[in-house]
């Protein structure tokens, strides 16, 4: 057996990200027809907490979030050290409350359509870990998609904006 060490970091990276962006594929195949209707919730629950590794790959790398154009980043960053190589994005800014994380290559996607199984699962997936870790990296911003690979659009768009203010309540007097 070889010495770990002789294995270069980034062949151990490549290695583990892209067994990474496997499993959900490899769970769909295994459990979504035995759980039925109960799967999707519970997969969501779990890429919703799987955005909190997105928070920390940004806090331990240091990754500034003050605006949407470093939120973007940060969460390009964290799905890049989580999922690998097989990412091919990139954050366009357009003002400090707003920024686009654009994607022409998803390693979920590659996956996922490679074991034949629903590309359009991987929508969700990734909608609960990105529209989660957006508000947990800064609490003034969200996500949304407006384009996604798996549903057929020729890359995916999420857009980066800031919350709108909220509504102050009216005291309503009976």
């Amino acid at each position: 057996m070889a010495d770990r060490k002789e294995i270069p970091d980034g062949a151990k990276w490549r290695f583990a990200s892209q067994c990474a962006a496997t499993l959900p594929a490899l769970y769909d195949i295994a459990f979504r027809e035995a759980l039925r209707e109960k799967y999707g919730p519970l997969e969501r629950e779990i890429w919703m907490e799987l955005a909190r590794s997105v928070v920390t790959v940004a806090h331990d790398c240091s990754l500034p979030v003050r605006n949407a154009e470093e939120t973007g980043k940060a969460v390009q960053a964290g799905l890049y050290v989580l999922f690998g190589p097989d990412l091919g994005a990139e954050t366009i800014a357009f003002s400090d409350d707003r920024a686009v994380i654009v994607v022409k290559r998803c390693p979920f996607l590659v996956h996922s359509c490679t074991l034949a199984t629903d590309c359009e699962h991987s929508f969700a997936r990734c909608m609960a870990l990105v529209l989660t870790a957006v508000p947990l990296l800064n609490k003034e911003f969200e996500g949304r998609f407006v384009r996604a690979l798996c549903t057929g659009d020729r890359q995916c768009e999420i857009k980066i904006e800031r919350k709108p203010p909220a509504k102050e309540k009216q005291n309503k007097t009976p």
